[in-house]
């Protein structure tokens, strides 16, 4: 080869180069964008339970929230309506906003709620109101939460032996 092919071949190599790190920063950004996480806001306008919520958008749109992370007790379990109330306490006719991570299998938005800036999942379980629901969530301070109100025995923490929710509804009570 002569010395200009060379040249050449070695500015095509330069370029494809170039082209290929442009396109690899294009795709970083586009992912990073996309990696932004939903915010909704709106106005509780129901509580079902204690991890589980009705939002009016401003566009009028009715969304059902479970909160992510966490697990209460279900209504006819010992602190059941205990930890609707406190959820309701917190919540309920509030403008909140919900950070949406996903969609359960029916058809709820999971979020972590938000009321001004402070996080509700998170205030439930450090009232001893639920559980870091631990197949669902590796939040290592919700676990944290969750031993803090088991030592200070407070809320559910304060029975016996609180039977968790997912234990409750296969039937160990």
């Amino acid at each position: 080869r002569s010395r200009r092919q060379r040249q050449m071949c070695i500015r095509d190599r330069f370029n494809h180069m170039a082209k290929l790190k442009l396109f690899l920063i294009i795709l970083i950004a586009l992912f990073c964008l996309s990696a932004q996480a939903e915010i909704i806001r709106g106005k509780v306008i129901k509580i079902a339970d204690g991890d589980t919520l009705t939002l009016l958008t401003d566009s009028n749109k009715k969304i059902k929230i479970r909160l992510a992370g966490i697990d209460t007790p279900e209504r006819k379990q010992s602190f059941g309506n205990t930890a609707k109330n406190v959820l309701a306490k917190l919540v309920f006719q509030k403008e909140i906003q919900i950070e949406v991570l996903t969609k359960d299998r029916y058809g709820r938005t999971v979020g972590i709620v938000f009321l001004d800036n402070q996080n509700v999942n998170y205030e439930l379980v450090r009232k001893g109101m639920a559980w870091a629901y631990k197949r669902y969530t590796d939040d290592e301070l919700l676990y944290k939460l969750e031993d803090e109100a088991k030592k200070r025995r407070i809320g559910l923490w304060a029975d016996e032996n609180p039977i968790a929710p997912w234990d409750w509804r296969r039937g160990k009570r």
